[in-house]
């Protein structure tokens, strides 16, 4: 991994002083320049309070503050919030915020707007579990909000970094409009280091300096613009001709490669730890024959994970082994990891029953796959057919027009076997929890579309969920992926191979655990591009 500067340890502990992320810092920036972003993401709109996502993500913690961000070792630092303190008990969290911060209108930011914007999150965003346990957000003055949870939450604090509690102005969206399609969604008023200019859907993002930003002499930039790109081979063209100066979240391999040669570029893996993007083979666990786990196992067996991050992914895919991504400090590994035996494959399908017929044949699988992302999805999809032709499956390969067709059919369990990519988000209780809880067998893309249900499971992650000590969480975690490796409900493939390349004059790119969906108020540039 090829990172964009070294870090001293004195210069960590001086960013920690001032409260700057580590791995943010760098010696005398300059102020002043343009920051072109390209990406294939296209936002709806610009409000993460109601949408979750990388397309949102990005120029939403631009516009948007959020009370706390995250270093690259999983800590908590100040934002808007300047300190925050837990009860005894586990069940209210206090936090104090700045006094200098004002929204792009000039209105001041009070804990009345928190308030309002925890509980607007509450109530519209995809992620349920992030802000269930609270039941209210008190305010007893303007800079103080007192956060009053039905249990412990250990999840909180992550919940209200940049990536998915953006903190917005009740005088705009609290008029009584339906906040997920309110107008103000396409013409946000925030109180990050970046006002929005003008947003065009599905061409451009026009961000300029905001000259009020609560953090002084911040942001470096004057201008950012994020530009979108549908073909990523035009991603590719526009880096090694300098007409874009840095390409996140990017993730084909050929593209990787070939860009990681171009002069003037840098690059960087780190930044997409709490997103924890996975790309894996699920099962629908209530169709047979893959209601048995001897044949959800030697399916396993019979996929060789390194052949597809070598040889398909051209070595820059990381492997996965188990539901919460090994850079998690949760993740366990001792769990079974379902490398490459043909023969235990053989085996397990013999004992579970499925003689070869005179075709070579035991039974016959569809497999589908998310259309767009062939790379990590078609391709993966096709080589694991020919792969199950070794055991004796035959494997019917189900291409999807669109994305709402293979959604449709995902969701209502119309599936034997699909390939599909899913974020952990951080915390498990936010990202994971949702794919294996029998509460969350439902018709949405998701959830538990695999039908799985394990009462020890349940149990495991509702615990697990209001755990505050940490070794103890860890240890209710390091159980459920064992349950999970035995059951495979799921085989896990790989990482997401993202990047970011870069113009190597740019200094203090991103590279918190939420990568450029953060704040971006210390890039600057180290010298006139």
């Amino acid at each position: 991994m090829k990172l964009t500067r070294r870090i001293l340890f004195g210069a960590v502990a001086s960013a920690m002083a001032l409260g700057l992320a580590p791995g943010m810092l760098a010696a005398e920036p300059r102020q002043g320049g343009e920051l072109v972003i390209i990406s294939t993401q296209a936002p709806r709109h610009l409000n993460p309070a109601v949408q979750s996502g990388i397309a949102t993500g990005v120029p939403g913690t631009q516009i948007f503050a959020s009370l706390l961000r995250y270093d690259d070792e999983w800590n908590p630092q100040p934002y808007l919030a300047e300190s925050w303190e837990w009860a005894d008990d586990g069940l209210s969290l206090t936090v104090n915020l700045v006094q200098n911060a004002v929204f792009h209108d000039g209105e001041p930011i009070t804990s009345s707007d928190v308030a309002f914007s925890i509980m607007t999150i509450k109530a519209n965003h995809p992620f349920q579990t992030m802000f269930a346990p609270v039941e209210e957000v008190e305010t007893p003055d303007d800079h103080t909000a007192i956060f009053r949870l039905s249990h412990p939450h250990p999840a909180l604090l992550l919940a209200l970094s940049s990536a998915l509690s953006p903190i917005i102005p009740e005088h705009v969206y609290g008029d009584g409009q339906d906040v997920a399609n309110h107008p103000a969604n396409n013409e946000p008023v925030g109180s990050g280091p970046f006002r929005l200019v003008e947003f065009r859907p599905g061409e451009q993002i026009t961000l300029e300096r905001f000259d009020d930003f609560f953090i002084e002499g911040r942001p470096y930039l004057d201008r950012m613009i994020i530009r979108i790109v549908r073909d990523p081979s035009t991603l590719v063209l526009a880096m090694e001709a300098g007409e874009a100066d840095m390409l996140p979240y990017f993730s084909e391999s050929q593209g990787i490669r070939r860009l990681e040669g171009v002069s003037g570029l840098d690059f960087t893996t780190r930044g997409y730890e709490g997103i924890g993007a996975l790309n894996w083979l699920a099962f629908n666990t209530r169709r047979e024959p893959l209601d048995d786990v001897r044949v959800r196992q030697a399916i396993a067996y019979a996929v060789d994970r390194d052949f597809i991050i070598n040889a398909l992914h051209r070595g820059t895919s990381e492997p996965q082994r188990g539901p919460i991504i090994e850079s998690s400090p949760f993740f366990n590994p001792e769990i079974e990891a379902y490398d490459l035996d043909v023969d235990r494959a053989n085996a397990l399908l013999d004992e579970a029953g499925h003689e070869r017929g005179s075709d070579g044949n035991r039974f016959t699988l569809t497999i589908d796959y998310i259309p767009g992302t062939a790379e990590q999805q078609q391709n993966v999809a096709e080589y694991i057919r020919s792969q199950l032709r070794r055991v004796g499956i035959d494997v019917d390969v189900r291409a999807a027009p669109d994305f709402p067709t293979w959604a449709g059919r995902v969701s209502s369990g119309d599936f034997d076997l699909t390939m599909d990519l899913v974020f952990n988000w951080g915390d498990p209780v936010i990202g994971v929890h949702r794919t294996y809880l029998s509460s969350n067998i439902r018709p949405v893309i998701w959830s538990n579309t695999q039908g799985y249900a394990n009462e020890r499971v349940d149990a495991l992650l509702d615990e697990a969920a209001q755990e505050v000590d940490a070794e103890r969480r860890t240890a209710l975690y390091a159980e459920f992926q064992e349950i999970i490796a035995d059951e495979v409900p799921i085989y896990f493939l790989n990482v997401l191979p993202y990047h970011t390349f870069h113009d190597d004059r740019l200094s203090n790119i991103p590279v918190s655990i939420w990568g450029a969906m953060q704040s971006m108020d210390e890039v600057y540039w180290s010298e006139d591009r």
